[in-house]
């Protein structure tokens, strides 16, 4: 048997303490990383202990590999916690399989107290209601239960609700809720195979953690009654509570990872920066005040406030998601952005010649994700086949036969630039058309035609000249007089 009073003795006490607790069970999906992060900003906020613990219960669902994964998406996304099963600290272990032996003990206290009973039935003994258990063991009488016991009869343990009366919770969010507790199930507390319910473990561990805060899905709310019944039977206080309504993909429908909705992981390969992700997924069911909308971590927590927290479910917007991360890509360094963007680059054009550091300054303002780079530059290693119509662009005021003309009188210009730079090959360039007296359009669109076979590229003719080199724009431009006569 525990020793309780030195368990108690063991609990932080005085500073605000918080818990992200995830099943190691794959990837985490986007309510998993919303949960986190609120629950990281409300410590930090306050300057208090974030706590990392792996629910590792349900062996079930266990994924082999799940919690390196918990580890490397919270070092990723910069949620450094204080304390967790692989930095230590002061209540562990962190794992609840490694505590496995707590909650029997305690489960027998709840016994010893009232609270709870030993229940001998099968899954076939549930009485009238296949959903609702009937009670009928917890008027077993005592001689009956150290009949079962010694004989080694299978039980499970079940917190014995109250079956009159109500019992009122409150939360930050919803504010208090009352529950009939005639409506209460006497919900199973350890399993017929000594292990702990999730509904029980995280009582038990939140105590002894010392957990001040607790945020948590919207679900969870019908749970709630049942959490504080179990507090109030052990004498401990009640954790504030912050339950969250759900992320949508719809009016509808939940956002789900079995309905292939995408997780954290899912959306960094789908070209998003994680602090874009950080950014969007805070701000999706909680509001800063204002109409700022783009923030680092560290200024989410200095202004993260838990009443900016809605009660309404939050719509996953992928095009919101495209905005802020097309600002994020545009705000940074223009090195830092290349280093980046460089493996996207890559993927379509291979020849070692094209210097990546030229095209990468044309992408930064022009993509909304890092997967948007392979096609907008799959031009540069080959020239794809295209349709003359395309020359043809009425507000350049350009037809085939213009366009003709003006790659044949630019050919000379090209090949008469000594100084091939942006600055020589735009001085050249522009010359040319001044010379010529026209609009810029009216020579720049066959150029960029004839050098991507697209009609939108990142850069225009001078950039994509500079970065083809001479002797391959020429071939280019040769091509599309060909195509064109």
């Amino acid at each position: 048997m525990i020793d309780f009073a030195k368990m108690e003795e063991r609990i932080p006490k005085g500073r605000v303490r918080t818990r992200f607790a995830p099943s190691p069970t794959g990837y985490m999906h986007i309510g998993n990383l919303r949960t986190a992060l609120y629950t990281y900003m409300i410590t930090k906020h306050e300057g208090g202990d974030f706590i990392l613990r792996i629910e590792d219960t349900d062996r079930e669902r266990y994924v082999e590999g799940a919690t390196d994964l918990i580890f490397r998406t919270m070092r990723d996304t910069g949620l450094n916690y204080d304390e967790g099963p692989d930095v230590g600290g002061p209540v562990g272990p962190y794992t609840q399989s490694e505590r496995e032996g707590l909650y029997l003990d305690y489960a027998k206290l709840l016994i010893e107290r009232g609270a709870a009973y030993y229940c001998f039935c099968g899954k076939e003994d549930h009485g009238d209601s296949p959903f609702k258990y009937d009670g009928r063991c917890s008027r077993l009488s005592k001689e009956e239960i150290e009949a079962n016991l010694a004989s080694g009869k299978p039980y499970v343990i079940r917190q014995k609700m109250p079956r009159e009366g109500s019992t009122t919770f409150s939360d930050v969010v919803y504010g208090d809720i009352t529950v009939e507790n005639a409506e209460l199930d006497d919900q199973i507390l350890i399993k017929s195979d000594g292990m702990p319910t999730y509904n029980f473990a995280n009582v038990i561990d939140d105590h002894l953690m010392g957990i001040t805060h607790v945020v948590r899905g919207a679900e969870y709310l019908s749970s709630a009654p049942k959490y504080n019944l179990l507090y109030e039977a052990f004498g401990w206080d009640v954790p504030t509570y912050v339950h969250c309504a759900p992320v949508m993909k719809n009016a509808t429908e939940k956002l789900s990872k079995r309905k292939g909705d995408p997780s954290y992981e899912d959306l960094l390969d789908m070209g998003y920066l994680k602090d874009a992700l950080i950014n969007y997924v805070t701000l999706l069911g909680w509001s800063p005040g204002g109409e700022r909308e783009i923030f680092t971590l560290e200024e989410l927590v200095e202004i993260f406030d838990i009443k900016g927290i809605s009660k309404s479910p939050a719509i996953f917007d992928i095009q919101k998601l495209d905005y802020i991360n097309a600002e994020y890509i545009r705000a940074l360094p223009a090195d830092e952005f290349h280093k980046i963007a460089e493996p996207y680059i890559r993927q379509t054009v291979k020849n070692p010649d094209i210097d990546t550091k030229l095209i990468a300054p044309l992408l930064q303002p022009r993509c909304e994700r890092l997967t948007d780079i392979p096609e907008k530059v799959d031009f540069f290693d080959e020239l794809p086949e295209y349709d003359t119509v395309m020359y043809c662009h009425k507000k350049m005021k350009t037809d085939e036969a213009i366009s003709k003309e003006m790659l044949i009188k630019l050919i000379p210009v090209v090949e008469g630039i000594s100084d091939w730079t942006a600055e020589g090959i735009h001085e050249a360039l522009f010359g040319f058309i001044a010379e010529l007296e026209v609009k810029n359009g009216l020579v720049l669109w066959p150029l960029r035609t004839a050098l991507s076979g697209k009609q939108t590229t990142p850069g225009g003719g001078v950039e994509l000249l500079h970065i083809l080199g001479k002797e391959e724009s020429i071939r280019r431009m040769k091509i599309g007089i060909e195509k064109l006569s």
